[in-house]
Formats: structure tokens, sequence, C-alpha cells
């Protein structure tokens, strides 16, 4: 599908990306010339497990998990991005295949940075590495604290976690606007590892403090502290 010209709106919510924000300006300008806006179908992929690199995106509109489904159609969740969240980049540096598959959840529009202009910028201004390295490591940092958790908190705390991680866009969003989170149970269960009946009960009992409301593919957040201490809290 050719992408079309971003639009006014979505130029402004790159501005309030934690990664856009901090960028140069040339290497702004560069997006912004560069960046198509495509729209995918739900259900559709962005890109495949195995795909050879094609450029970076970020979620303008809607959602995009980043996980695997294996032939049986079994999927193992990773991440849900939203708006403003860069994925893709991880070929870009290591010059693999794609690690995961990216599925549009809905009705999704995203912005594609094709890798061609990308890998000729980066050859003329190899400084601008520096960012990528900033954009991986973020996305490591929670890839860490995340394995911390697993290890030593207990699953309320865990799930706690997580919903302040989507909620904060893994750390992309400069102001966090939006207080809902749009995942089924079930995906939740499966970023958790546990079943969803398991993640039914923790965000019943999240919901009978006022801290939560829970809706059909949706989670509202209604008290972001609280949610804080119980993912701090030592047991």
């Amino acid at each position: 599908m050719d992408g079309l010209i971003l639009d006014l709106i979505y130029i402004n919510r790159l501005k309030e990306n934690t990664w856009f924000s901090v960028l140069p300006e040339t290497f702004q300008k560069f997006i912004l010339e560069y960046g198509k806006q495509i729209t995918f179908e739900k259900n559709s992929y962005v890109f495949h497990a195995q795909d050879e690199f094609d450029g970076i995106y970020t979620v303008l509109e809607g959602s995009i998990s980043l996980g695997y489904v294996d032939v049986n159609g079994n999927e193992a969740l990773s991440a849900i991005a939203e708006p403003i969240m860069w994925f893709g980049e991880i070929s870009l540096i290591d010059h693999e295949p794609r690690s995961h598959d990216a599925i549009a959840l809905k009705k999704s529009t995203v912005l594609h940075i094709p890798a061609k202009p990308l890998n000729d910028l980066l050859k003329d201004n190899p400084y601008y590495w520096y960012y990528f390295a900033r954009l991986t490591s973020q996305k490591l940092r929670y890839v860490f604290l995340e394995q911390i958790a697993i290890q030593t908190r207990s699953l309320s705390q865990r799930l706690a976690q997580r919903l302040l991680f989507i909620l904060e866009g893994y750390g992309n969003h400069l102001i966090v606007q939006e207080r809902q989170i749009h995942i089924s149970q079930d995906q939740l269960a499966n970023m958790l590892t546990v079943s969803r009946q398991t993640i039914n009960h923790e965000l019943n009992l999240l919901e009978k403090q006022n801290i939560i409301k829970i809706s059909f593919r949706k989670i509202e957040i209604l008290d972001i502290e609280k949610l804080n201490l119980i993912a701090k809290s030592h047991t």
C-alpha cells in the first residue's frame, strides 16, 4: 500500500514522543519528509518474523502486537505498541531478519521510514546512531525490569507494573494523557504467562479497590498513584 504524507495531528503527537522530541532538527525533518503514513486493517501484518528489514515504524493510531505466532496460531506476545511507540529498529542495527511479527490488533495507522533513505542518512551522519542506541536501550531497560519482576515480585505487583508500562508506552510518552489501555485479558495473561482466570481474578481485585475499571478489551486506569504503590511495594 502506498503511503500518505503525514497529517498535522500526527506531527504534533510525534513531538510528544520521548525519542522523537530529543532528535536533532535535521533528523526530525528527515522523518517528516520521508515518513509515510500507512493504514493496516485488523489482523493484517505490518511485517512477519524472518522478513528482511524494510525500515522502522511508529504507531500513529490503533495498536500493534509485537510477538510471534506459530504455525498452529499460538501467540507469544511481548508488547503492544500504541501511539506513539517506535518499533522495528532491531534489524536496522544487527542487519538480521525480523525477530518477531508485528500485527494490527485493530485498524491502525503507522508511520513508515523506508530502509534505503534511512541507511543513507546514517551513512552520512554516523552520529545519529547514538539515537538508535537510546531507543534500543530504553526498550532493554523495560525487558530487564520485567525479568527482575518475574523473579522477585508477586503476580499482583507484576500486573500493576505491566499495566503502567503499557500506559506509559514503555517510556515513549512525555505526558500520560490517555488512561485507557486497549488490551484483552487473554493478551494480558499471555504477556504475564499465567491463565486468563488468574488475570481475571487479579483485575477484579484492582477494580474492587477503584484502581481500574474493566471493559471489553479495555482497561481504564482510575488511580495511577495506587497502581504505582502496588507495583513498587515490597513483599
